[in-house]
């Protein structure tokens, strides 16, 4: 019998003498290929002992003010024999009541992981703070970003809207070779969009939710992760529709926090963080006030206000100084960022937008209550102005910052777990499993009365794919080849018919299909690829984020870039789009395909390292295999393997090794079922 201890917020819990609490852990479970887990409990109940009833603030009374908050998870630790086992989060469920007086809180323990869902909540990428790569949207600017060798932000060769062509015997809007620099070849130059290096987004995202990813993966030597860029495609077509473009907007930068106890909240950067913190005073906030004060009198401007990137407030077409309070939107916790726009020059001095919000804290027992007041000032001056500035949060693709990291964990299948230092480390699952090399042997403590073999195939075939292959080439390639770009059907032996259910992992992105240019007129190669943001119908397409490699070509075949409609510059150095990390085979042949597809640029099928070799088909054949099985066992393990077992280690029983598909503890008793998966 072990001696469990729980902590929450650093205060112990009284536990009942006879409660049993259970623990599952699992990180890749067969029946849920797709998914990450964490170990969480059961639901177990605590006694409503005085030291509880403080710690849960009487939750059952909801007519306290400043009761226990059962909305968020708080962190929590678990010991076994005083010694630290577990560190995660409980939720309380509920209360349970006999004859109306409180007996037990109804609690669930979970692991460190999923916090990171509850972090990150329903945050758009938009809400990231990645404005130091915002840059003036010109040709000047586009035209560099073809040109630079490594910067996070680039110009890939992706149109939204017109074609691409190459054919020295033509002139016309598309066709690409240069002749001189008032002829009407070349690509329009606001024809193309940015494009960010993903890596860029994970530093962000780190640093907004102040947390470490492992560099396992996430790291610059990494070049098959490393080398992924997302383009910024807001809207189909282009950037900005044109009846906009006179009135551009000006992001406000930095913030700076005067608070009048308590100090409430940290500065995220560009932006006012307004944490829940304020949701939990007693009476909440008694109001705020948020100033935009002008140092250029009686001209017009445009204000507005975003909540985690999405606009909560607009004030069009006002002058000088002016107020928004509470009576015109509601607060609520998440970042706030501004912007200025107008068709002239208008100039907030450093410390002219100001956001105050006053309040009053209650004491838990006397209520007695203590104004406050937080204040946040701009740190720098703003300048609205006529150029449009192509804003990375305003172009970003719309979509959630936990369906991008699931999609990215999913492309590579990553799977992650908190080390004792509260870093994220994020592996490959491959490379998880051969970290470790521990091996505990069972057999001693296995009860065998009790065993079951099962059959471990849960699925007849399991479909990797992209959720956006709607581009037109991408269509095209399906409607021919009767099979989505990139995407394989496994299905291991199709001779059996065990069982009939399909399991599909697919990824939120877009994946086009890219080609390489031939002169029309000789049937010569080039060094030229594009990509065609249109639908099957060559009509402007949105579609769903689009990740590829960027590939850099120097002294390649020439471009004409157009900057105006008779004027145009050459250039042999550009960014091209690519699903291979290479265009030969020889440097690497890792590809973001699932599929093994012929090449786009070299036209030959030796890009082997798909996702599915590099990173599913060690585990996939094994599931798939007919000699595998998966073993149920009970055991009563002793605290020394329950306090060290890793789920990446290894369970011999009966001279045979097995990998843990999930265990199930008894924290109290050490009683243990246990689902083994034998390695093949």
């Amino acid at each position: 019998m072990q001696k469990l201890q729980l902590f929450i917020s650093g205060t112990r819990v009284d536990l009942f003498k006879d409660e049993s609490v259970s623990i599952t852990q699992t990180i890749q479970n067969i029946r849920d290929i797709a998914k990450i887990f964490t170990e969480f409990t059961q639901t177990f109940t605590v006694p409503a002992s005085k030291t509880n009833n403080i710690l849960f603030r009487h939750y059952y009374n909801y007519n306290l003010e400043n009761t226990f908050d059962a909305r968020n998870k708080v962190a929590a630790e678990i010991q076994l024999n005083n010694i630290p086992f577990k560190k995660g989060f409980v939720r309380l469920e509920g209360v349970d009541l006999k004859k109306n007086k409180p007996y037990g809180y109804r609690i669930t323990f979970f692991g460190e992981t999923v916090n990171l869902k509850d972090l990150l909540g329903d945050d758009q990428l938009s809400a990231l703070d990645l404005s130091a790569e915002d840059t003036d949207y010109n040709s000047t600017n586009i035209r560099g970003g073809l040109l630079s060798t490594a910067p996070p932000l680039i110009t890939p060769l992706i149109t939204h809207t017109r074609q691409l062509y190459y054919d020295t015997s033509k002139t016309g809007n598309g066709n690409l070779p240069y002749v001189n620099s008032t002829n009407a070849n070349g690509v329009f130059w606001n024809d193309l969009k940015f494009a960010l290096r993903l890596h860029e987004i994970i530093l962000a995202i780190q640093t907004k939710y102040s947390i470490t990813f492992s560099n396992d993966f996430f790291n610059t030597t990494n070049a098959t992760w490393y080398n992924l860029y997302l383009w910024l495609h807001r809207k189909k077509g282009d950037v900005e529709p044109a009846q906009q473009v006179s009135m551009q907007f000006s992001t406000v930068t930095g913030f700076s926090l005067n608070s009048s106890p308590p100090a409430t909240t940290t500065n995220p950067g560009n932006g006012v963080n307004i944490s829940s913190t304020y949701t939990t005073y007693p009476n909440g906030i008694l109001g705020f006030n948020i100033s935009f004060i002008p140092t250029t009198a009686n001209t017009n401007y445009t204000l507005r206000i975003f909540r985690n990137g999405s606009q909560v407030f607009q004030r069009q077409d006002v002058q000088n100084t002016q107020l928004i309070t509470d009576s015109d939107f509601t607060l609520a916790s998440g970042t706030y960022t501004f912007s200025v726009g107008s068709t002239d020059t208008v100039t907030f001095g450093s410390g002219n937008i100001r956001f105050e919000i006053n309040g009053y804290l209650g004491g838990i027992d006397d209520f007695s209550q203590t104004g406050w007041t937080d204040e946040w000032r701009s740190t720098s001056q703003t300048i609205t102005g006529t150029t449009f500035q192509f804003r990375i949060n305003e172009q970003i693709p719309k979509m959630k910052v936990i369906d991008f990291l699931t999609g990215i964990f999913r492309m590579f299948n990553l799977t992650a777990f908190v080390n004792e230092s509260g870093t994220i480390v994020v592996q490959k699952l491959d490379d998880f499993y051969a970290a470790s090399s521990t091996s505990y042997t069972i057999d001693e403590y296995v009860d065998v009365k009790t065993s079951k073999v099962d059959v471990a195939l849960p699925f007849k075939e399991i479909q990797f794919s992209y959720k956006g292959l709607g581009s037109f080439l991408a269509k095209q390639f399906e409607q021919l080849e009767n099979t989505g770009w990139g995407t394989i059907d496994f299905q291991g032996d199709s001779s059996f018919d065990g069982p009939t259910e399909t399991y599909k992992v697919e990824l939120p992105f877009e994946h086009f299909q890219y080609q390489r240019l031939v002169n029309a007129q000789t049937a010569a190669n080039t060094d030229i690829q594009w990509g065609w943001s249109v639908n099957d119908n060559q009509e402007a397409y949105y579609g769903s984020p689009l990740i590829f490699y960027a590939i850099h070509q120097s002294s390649a075949t020439a471009i004409s870039v157009k900057i105006a409609e008779t004027s145009n510059i050459s250039t042999n150095a550009y960014w091209i789009p690519s699903n291979s990390r290479a265009i030969a085979s020889a440097t690497s042949t890792d590809n973001i395909h699932f599929n093994l597809e012929t090449n786009e640029f070299t036209g030959g099928s030796t890009f082997t390292g798909t996702l599915f070799e590099n990173c599913y088909k060690t585990y996939i054949q094994d599931v798939f295999n007919n000699a595998r099985r998966l073993t149920k066992v009970k055991a009563k393990l002793p605290l020394k393997i329950i306090y060290n077992l890793k789920l990446n280690d290894k369970i011999s029983l009966n001279n045979r090794n097995y990998r843990i598909n999930s265990i199930k503890t008894n924290l109290i008793t050490g009683d243990s079922n246990l689902e083994l998966l034998n390695i093949v």
